[in-house]
């Protein structure tokens, strides 16, 4: 346990991080903007897809969850709760469990013998004795290829869209099927824009009321059989998926299809009636696109085409390590990886001794809870108990 631990990134996952590490007696120094993903690339007007029961962020003491938060500031909270709930949140956390957190952004990582160099943005270098990387999804935008020679500005991801109003008046193709895809459809088309959603799935589908009503369907034991308290996929596999470490221990065969089932395309159900004057163009997909007189031309695969100002993608993230441009391109070769993401074992250490990835960058070992602020539950006690030495690792998540 001797040395220091740097966590690169503030979001849940890094927070997390802190709130158990420090308690248990190591030296962690931790730089990030305080959810800067969430507070520059979340569309305004956002809710949270998962439960209220699910959104709360791990600490040791169970002290600084949503509840908690919500006495502190004496005002309820939203059903749902609103981005803007959750950042405040979040950032209330942070204060409680790392008040010295380093706003500077780590530029590069590199091996120095048995441990790391952090260089920061203003030149400064620090050596660490482990690296915990909790970087979130900014840098993994899932292109769509027919859309790849398009000039900027005709094509955004949803990150991108974090003020619907400015859309007012234009219109817009939102491609997907997923939550990310759906909200922002609806947001767009609140603020003025005319919208069509593009989806490639035969139909939309919905999840349950209950991640918008609360706590009410979780009192019931028929749901409480069928469903973890993870939220996170439908019955069967949710079960696998609330176990990380059962999870990790499966053929690698079997990992894509428990994350492909956990996490298919669906949206909230309080969407629906909020999409339902928007344009839905479903079993489709776009073939080809290219400027035309200040627009884009868009056409599908049916060979129909359309005319608008935007075509915003809502098609989700894919890891890549390769993309954390912090990261020593001789570090990277020796981080053992399956199509982008990082091969974790215990106390999710990758190959390389000390080198650790929490979060999204997790999913592919610790299956598709590793997505969502739930997972925080397991990641942040599981990495602690390794670092400091201790039982390695849960069963399932403290959750």
């Amino acid at each position: 346990m001797a040395g220091r631990t740097a966590i690169i990134g503030a979001g849940p996952y890094g927070l997390a991080a802190a709130a158990h590490l420090r308690p248990a007696g190591v030296d962690v120094v931790a730089f990030g903007e305080p959810m800067g993903f969430w507070a520059q690339h979340m569309p305004r007007g956002m809710l949270l897809r998962s439960a209220r029961r699910a959104s709360s962020i791990s600490d040791p003491r169970r002290a600084l969850t949503l509840d908690d938060y919500e006495r502190a500031r004496g005002a309820p909270l939203s059903a749902p709760v609103t981005l803007d709930e959750f950042v405040a949140y979040a950032r209330w956390f942070g204060e409680q469990v790392v008040p010295d957190l380093d706003s500077r952004r780590v530029t590069h990582v590199q091996r120095n013998g048995s441990g790391f160099v952090l260089t920061l943005d203003d030149g400064e270098s620090l050596a660490v004795a482990r690296v915990v990387v909790a970087g979130g999804l900014a840098r993994f935008a899932r292109p769509v290829a027919a859309l790849a020679g398009v000039p900027d500005g005709f094509v955004l991801h949803s990150s991108e869209v974090r003020d619907p109003s400015a859309f007012d008046g234009r219109s817009v193709i939102v491609v997907g099927a997923g939550q990310s895809a759906l909200e922002t459809a609806a947001l767009l088309h609140e603020a003025g824009a005319q919208v069509e959603l593009v989806a490639r799935s035969p139909a939309l589908r919905w999840l349950s009321n209950d991640l918008g009503r609360g706590e009410a369907r979780a009192r019931r034991l028929a749901d409480r059989l069928l469903h973890p308290p993870t939220g996170v996929g439908p019955p069967g596999p949710n079960w696998i998926a609330a176990f990380p470490d059962v999870f990790r221990r499966m053929p690698e065969s079997l990992k894509p299809e428990i994350d492909r089932v956990c996490v298919a395309p669906m949206g909230s159900a309080w969407l629906k009636t909020r999409l339902a004057d928007v344009r839905q163009t479903t079993g489709r997909t776009i073939a080809a696109a290219a400027p035309a007189d200040g627009k884009l031309e868009v056409t599908l695969d049916d060979g129909s085409r359309r005319t608008v100002d935007h075509v915003v993608l809502g098609t989700g993230y894919e890891v890549d390590i390769g993309r954390y441009e912090f990261l020593d391109p001789r570090l990277l070769q020796e981080v053992r990886t399956v199509a982008g993401s990082p091969v974790l074992g215990v106390g999710f250490e990758s190959s390389v001794r000390g080198l650790h990835f929490v979060g999204a960058s997790a999913a592919w070992s610790y299956g598709p809870v590793m997505r969502f602020v739930i997972g925080t539950w397991y990641a942040a006690p599981a990495l602690a108990r390794y670092v400091t030495g201790r039982r390695p690792e849960l069963v399932r998540g403290s959750w």
